[in-house]
């Protein structure tokens, strides 16, 4: 991980990823899934023995795999890893009724009032919209929202393009990103940028970047010469990654 340098250029809007960043989707569809798995072949088990595995399997290759992933995409390499009696979309069906408000992981509110934010993911338009509507100030907080399905290439695309449609040079842009392709990207743009991961003990994959963090509440956006902020001690009460 670099250490974080001087800025050499002002940093004026953040651009989001939403699952696994502001969204904690990615963990619990691995969590979902993989429980879902173990149901579907041995449904006698208990709830408790099948948590169990599943944590001890999160930093593992197999897990690793599967973050960065669309929920359909998870939900596929699931399937194949288990060689599930099912189609992914059937496993979809079971899947989908699972992901509830409850999986949203919570966003300084401090944030999104003092510096104009962007948010760019992988999924379809529609769902994001859908996913963030739980929580009903969010939408009105980002400039820009983009959407897998508005550009060619996915995830890696739409914080790109997002940064277009602000109409701000790359380098006055903090990306904040689970992903080390996007995050690789964003820094082949000339961005900086925060990676926060979504599986434990994976910190030196991302040794391109700029900083690595264990939650959004540990942004210290005033290194970035962004608003602090407003009360760290009351927000990381909330935090829930």
């Amino acid at each position: 991980m670099a250490a974080v340098k001087p800025l050499s250029r002002l940093i004026l809007h953040v651009i989001l990823d939403l699952d696994d960043t502001l969204l904690n989707t990615g963990l619990c569809c691995i969590l979902i899934c993989t429980c879902c798995g173990n149901y579907y072949l041995s449904p006698g088990r208990s709830n408790e023995s099948i948590s169990c595995e599943i944590w001890k399997a999160m930093g593992s290759p197999n897990c690793s795999k599967k973050v960065g992933k669309t929920p359909l995409e998870a939900a596929n390499a699931i399937v194949e890893d288990y060689s599930l009696p099912c189609s992914t979309e059937e496993f979809m069906t079971v899947v989908t009724p699972l992901f509830t408000e409850g999986l949203i992981r919570h966003l300084s509110s401090s944030l999104v009032t003092l510096v104009p934010l962007a948010l760019a993911s992988n999924s379809p338009r529609s769902n994001i919209e859908s996913k963030i509507s739980y929580h009903h100030d969010w939408k009105g907080s980002f400039s820009v929202i983009v959407g897998g399905n508005e550009v060619k290439n996915g995830d890696a695309v739409a914080f790109l393009e997002a940064a277009k449609r602000m109409n701000v040079h790359p380098s006055n842009y903090l990306l904040v990103e689970d992903s080390r392709p996007s995050g690789e990207a964003g820094k082949a743009a000339g961005m900086k940028v925060v990676t926060v991961p979504s599986i434990p003990k994976q910190t030196m994959q991302y040794i391109s970047t700029d900083k690595v963090i264990n939650s959004l509440l540990d942004l210290q956006p005033e290194k970035w010469g962004l608003p602090p902020f407003n009360d760290c001690t009351a927000l990381k009460s909330l935090d829930t990654h």
